[in-house]
């Protein structure tokens, strides 16, 4: 398959899964369907023993393109939406080793994208954040984001950081526990192969097995039919208060 918003570097035995869908990797339709489909089809090909998943040199994801997503109907915003879901249901059902190399600043939608992997190496930088920060906006984090948020950090502290629009720099994401090594941003990479080669050296069926029964909790937040959350999500992104602060949003951008 052509992938339009990543790209895909094969090595001897895993796969290097890059974030390219623009200047500033927005997570868009495109991207999450690619994403959605890299994983799901890596997982069953015995030649891919584990994935990495990248962005940028000081750019992972800037976060969600919300301003299209909550702007351009309802059959659109299904779409992203449905497919976001199935994405994360995927990374996080993933079986093999998945480390997530957090090059640069991931806020928001982008956190959440590297809170499916296994091990996460972030780039230091003033720039480079992880964290939920849509009461900034007054946005309301959806149900299954809040869940994966809550499932790293504990629903009190996960609570007390969205409250006061946190958003954690490398070492102090290292502090809390969102990521498991804070390196130079050149680094990154480099650090995210060293430890993805030491899991491989692992017998694969023992680390899928072991992964599977230390992660239930996780597995159970994407073991349902997303329906009902998609529905709630787009409820509360058509309410004409949070429509409006988009579109403040938008104009902002534009000046």
């Amino acid at each position: 398959m052509n992938y339009t918003s990543i790209t895909v570097e094969r090595k001897e035995n895993y796969a290097i899964v890059q974030l390219d869908g623009g200047k500033v990797n927005q997570i868009n339709t495109a991207m999450v369907r690619d994403l959605k489909h890299v994983f799901t089809v890596l997982d069953q090909d015995d030649s891919v023993r584990g994935i990495i998943l990248s962005g940028r040199p000081h750019g992972f994801s800037a976060g969600l393109d919300i301003v299209n997503i909550a702007m351009g109907g309802i059959a659109k915003a299904t779409e992203f939406w449905t497919y976001y879901h199935e994405a994360l249901q995927a990374m996080i059902r993933f079986s093999k080793p998945f480390v997530c190399a957090i090059t640069g600043y991931a806020p928001a939608g982008a956190t959440i994208l590297a809170l499916c992997a296994d091990y996460r190496v972030m780039g230091i930088g003033a720039k480079h954040v992880v964290g939920m920060h849509e009461f900034k906006l007054s946005m309301q984090v959806p149900e299954l984001l809040s869940d994966i948020y809550a499932y790293h950090l504990g629903e009190k502290q996960a609570w007390e950081a969205v409250q006061q629009m946190k958003l954690y720099t490398s070492d102090q994401a290292l502090e809390v526990g969102l990521v498991n090594e804070s390196v130079a941003v050149e680094s990154v990479l480099e650090r995210s192969e060293l430890y993805l080669q030491k899991m491989l050296s692992i017998h694969t069926p023992v680390f899928t097995e072991t992964k599977r029964l230390l992660r239930k909790n996780l597995l159970k937040l994407v073991d349902l039919d997303f329906t009902q959350l998609v529905e709630d999500v787009i409820d509360n992104l058509s309410d004409p208060f949070t429509q409006q602060v988009i579109q403040e949003f938008k104009n902002n951008l534009k000046k």
